[in-house]
């Protein structure tokens, strides 16, 4: 199993940092080198260079979400969703079908609301029951992770 992972190329986990304009502001982000290839691809899906995307996945989570936490991890996220939704089938291999010409709904149908996207997740590797809050005088602890 292991070399199946370990046999990847060392260049496509080296990071690079890539300084963005968001509304006027630098922000320095940094990402594996296999992470920008995959938002490159995106973009040029619909005809936008990388920073174009960039702003437009930061200006829909911010209206979508109101806050961006950690927007790196957003990003490789995203790019890992992108990467199973076309694993799925939800989205076309085509890359000559821009993402926006698709219709979102129709994409996430059937997918749960939030957390993510699986494809051959065995039963026995189900996640872990989160554990309950433990309490004291003060209130409620949050559980140990």
């Amino acid at each position: 199993m292991c070399r199946i992972f370990v046999s990847a190329d060392p260049d496509s986990y080296d990071s690079r940092t890539r300084s963005v304009r968001l509304h006027g502001v630098v922000t320095s982000l940094r990402l594996e080198n296999l992470y920008w290839q995959v938002l490159e691809e995106i973009a040029r899906r619909d005809g936008l260079g990388v920073v174009q995307l960039i702003e437009r996945l930061y200006d829909e989570l911010v209206a979508e979400r109101g806050a961006v936490g950690n927007f790196s991890s957003f990003l490789r996220v995203s790019a890992l969703r992108y990467e199973s939704l076309i694993a799925q089938g939800r989205l076309p291999r085509d890359a000559s079908i821009p993402i926006g010409s698709l219709d979102a709904d129709e994409v996430l149908r059937g997918l749960p609301e939030s957390g993510p996207v699986r494809t051959n997740v065995s039963a026995s590797l189900s996640p872990t029951p989160a554990r309950r809050p433990r309490r004291s005088a003060r209130g409620i602890i949050p559980p140990l992770r």
